[in-house]
This record gives structure tokens, C-alpha cells and sequence, in this order.
């Protein structure tokens, strides 16, 4: 479908939401970038992807990458608390290599990968380069991002602590790591700089709207066939 129609559907769709419904859709959106994107290295444990997406919705981060090597992941049970239904999440789970493909389509849509690693040769998160689109990199709650996805990765960031403790929980890193990029890049670049582009809001919305209204299917089908 091309992006012209999915403008016109979305235009139609929006009379089936409240007005100010209507309107914080289009406030948050506003506020969505993909100048920083987050990669997930098979998680296992719902609540731990739950909270990292929840995180991503809060400071308005719109993608999502999942390698789901071993663990595969759960948007059905409700354990992500709706808030995937609100980001674009990009899955691999049946390539023959997920975690290459995945990182090969991120850098081809111009990102920086940067694994998170408690290593101490390792960039601090405040240093980290950001002259260009990043993808945080996270990887399983106990062993981290794996070897190889270390070695593949541009730049290894690490979070600056300074107790007995040499790392944190996942979902507590990602939080870190999302706001204090969020707020280096707001400080950096204008709101139009880091907003997503007109055919990118046109999408989003879209979908948005096909989630919020119920039987969007149908409506949609009937406006279809009235044209």
C-alpha cells in the first residue's frame, strides 16, 4: 500500500478516536526519533523486555531491533504492558543468522552499533560518539551481549560505576542509556533534526490508529471498497 492511501486511511481512522485522543497521538509522535535505536540480544525474561520497551516509549525512541536466537520473544501475553504496540519492532528470528542480519540491516539504515560492556577500556556512555544515527546494543540479563556481537559492534560503551557491583540489571542500563543519550542528542540537535521524517510520521500513525480503533480491519476494507 502505498504511502499516499495509508495518508488517506489514517485520515478516515481518526474519526473513530476521541479528538484529544487524536491529538496526544500526534503530540508524542512529534517527539519520536530514530537518531537512536535499541538492539536486544536475546533476553529471556519478559519483565526485563517489558521495562527496556516501556523505557524506549518513555524517551520517545521508535525502533527496536530483536535477535531472538534462543529466546524467542513474548508481545502476546501482555508482559510488555502494551508498550510495543506504540514502537516499531524489527524481529530476527528465522534467519539463518539472525544476529549478522540484524546488525547488517542496521548499519545499512546508517547507524553506529555501540554494545554496552562493563569493560573498563571501553568508551564511558557520556564520551560516546554521536555525530551520527547510534543503535544501543543490550544483551542477556547474566552474561551480557555475546562475545561475538562485541567484536562486531563499532563501539563498546560502558556506564561509569563506582561500587563493588560491575554491572546492572538490563532493564536499569537501558533506562540509563536511553535517557542520557536522549538528552546529549536534545542538547546537540534541533527537534527537527532528530524527528522523524513525513513518510516515517505517515506510517506510525497509521498503525497507531489501526491498533486504537476497534475493527480497524473492516473499517478499513469498507473505506477501500467506497473509493
Amino acid at each position: 500500500m502505498d504511502i499516499e492511501l495509508k495518508r488517506r486511511i489514517t485520515e478516515h481512522l481518526k474519526g473513530f478516536v476521541t479528538p484529544n485522543r487524536f491529538e496526544r497521538m500526534l503530540q508524542v509522535l512529534q517527539s519520536r526519533t530514530s537518531y537512536v535505536s535499541v538492539i536486544l540480544e536475546d533476553l529471556y525474561q519478559p519483565h526485563n523486555a517489558s521495562a527496556v520497551m516501556r523505557s524506549c516509549d518513555c524517551y520517545g525512541v521508535q525502533n527496536v531491533y530483536t535477535v531472538e536466537n534462543r529466546n524467542p520473544l513474548d508481545v502476546s501475553s501482555g508482559v510488555t504492558m502494551k508498550a510495543h504496540q506504540w514502537l516499531t519492532l524489527h524481529r530476527y528470528r528465522s534467519h539463518t543468522d539472525n544476529l549478522q542480519q540484524c546488525l547488517d540491516d542496521v548499519r545499512s539504515a546508517g547507524y553506529i552499533i555501540a554494545a554496552t560492556s562493563p569493560h573498563t577500556d571501553d568508551v564511558v556512555l557520556d564520551d560516546m560518539p554521536l555525530d551520527r544515527p547510534i543503535a544501543l546494543m543490550f544483551g542477556t540479563e547474566k552474561e551480557g551481549i555475546t562475545p561475538r556481537a562485541l567484536d562486531m559492534a563499532d563501539v563498546r560503551v560502558r556506564i561509569p560505576m563506582y561500587g563493588f557491583s560491575e554491572s546492572l540489571n538490563i532493564s536499569v542500563s537501558a533506562a540509563i542509556c536511553l535517557y542520557q543519550t536522549v538528552q546529549r542528542l536534545n542538547n546537540k540537535f534541533s527537534r527537527e533534526e532528530l524527528g522523524l521524517d513525513s513518510a516515517e510520521k505517515t506510517e506510525i500513525l497509521y498503525k497507531w490508529l489501526k491498533k486504537s480503533v476497534k475493527q480497524s480491519d473492516l473499517i478499513e476494507q469498507k473505506y477501500l471498497d467506497s473509493l
